[in-house]
């Protein structure tokens, strides 16, 4: 069948989230973004940032949960059907995929690691390079 892709799903490309990355690109507190833009992955993901680096792990945890599950709504909205590359490259998927990270880390912190193994096997079909570029980025 032409035009069918024989290797797997096609890559989910989310729209760009351009009013939170302006936001927090302009320095407003991560707090007031998720405020005004609940809905994005981004915003939750900068928070578990936010709550990780000041060592409240139990916060981390919950702020990226939310943003975890934020972002499984964007993939699914865009045609994501539960497997498929999600790849970094495409900036606007990188709110998504810190929000996986962050509860990685999270869960790492506090000692759950059946789920740090499930996300990481999530990240890794996402786009392998991911967690090397968000431990990069950071």
């Amino acid at each position: 069948m032409i035009g069918t892709n024989l290797l797997g799903p096609e890559p989910t490309l989310l729209a760009p989230d351009t009013e939170v990355a302006a936001a927090l690109a302009a320095g407003t507190d991560p707090e007031q973004v998720v405020r005004e833009h609940p809905e994005s992955p981004l915003a939750w993901a900068e928070l578990a940032d936010r709550a990780a680096a000041a060592g409240a792990e139990i916060e981390s945890y919950a702020f990226a949960r939310v943003g975890y599950h934020r972002g499984l709504d964007s993939l699914r909205k865009s045609g994501w059907r539960g497997q498929g590359p999600v790849p970094w490259s495409h900036e606007p998927n990188r709110g998504v995929l810190r929000a996986l990270y962050a509860l990685r880390r999270a869960a790492a912190a506090i000692g759950e690691t059946g789920e740090v193994d499930r996300l990481t096997e999530f990240l890794h079909g996402a786009d392998p390079q991911a967690i090397s570029a968000i431990e990069a980025a950071q």
